[in-house]
């Protein structure tokens, strides 16, 4: 699974400058005052100021790790591949065989510690995905629409998109993402947009997201 970040529009300043219009004010560098600002709006929960930076992301995730991520569309665009029209070979994510994760006690909670399966059980998830991938591409082969065929490939098979958004939006995203009982999958999505949005706008995420990232 891997985060690409593709371009980003604004800085820190641009949150201050959103904020200070409102006093028809404007300012060209940064001092002490301007953290105090960004720290004073995150903690008011002023939030439109840190819509007006913005970041494009390309990501690569399996399906069921996607659908995940997608819920989140307050401030964000998102653009997939689609095998409508690609019919690349198919990838898989699976699992190392000591991370399969525990059934929870509460559905509160989507899983708990980690379990030992047999290890014909891990054999049998691999030969699952190399029988869709055979079946998909036999379904090619006699000209079936790649549309269709492609019904045959689990969630386990790796996507890729575009998402686009405000700072705002992303740090809710990985407020969400990162806390303890987050998916362990989505969290590693989250870890990476954490640290790109951190290394591009450092005072802001200081405050947006106050656990470590």
């Amino acid at each position: 699974m891997h985060v690409e970040l593709v371009d980003t529009m604004g800085s820190d300043l641009t949150v201050v400058n959103a904020a200070r219009v409102s006093f028809a004010k404007h300012v060209d560098t940064w001092t002490d005052t301007e953290e105090a600002l960004i720290s004073y709006l995150a903690a008011h929960n002023h939030w439109t100021p840190f819509g007006h930076p913005q970041l494009q992301f390309r990501i690569t995730a399996p399906i069921f790790v996607a659908r995940q991520l997608v819920k989140h569309q307050v401030g964000l665009v998102w653009n997939e591949v689609s095998r409508r029209y690609v019919q690349s070979d198919p990838e898989f994510f699976v699992p190392d065989f000591q991370d399969w994760r525990g059934r929870p006690q509460s559905m509160k909670q989507g899983s708990t510690g980690y379990v030992s399966i047999e290890p014909t059980l891990h054999e049998d998830v691999l030969n699952l995905h190399m029988a869709a991938e055979a079946v998909y591409k036999d379904l090619l082969k006699e000209g079936v629409a790649p549309e269709q065929a492609r019904l045959v490939l689990p969630l386990s098979l790796y996507t890729e998109w575009y998402w686009t958004g405000s700072l705002m939006a992303f740090a809710r995203v990985c407020t969400l993402r990162l806390a303890a009982d987050a998916q362990k999958e989505t969290q590693v999505i989250a870890k990476q947009l954490a640290a790109l949005c951190k290394e591009k706008f450092p005072i802001s995420w200081k405050y947006l997201v106050k656990r470590k990232t």
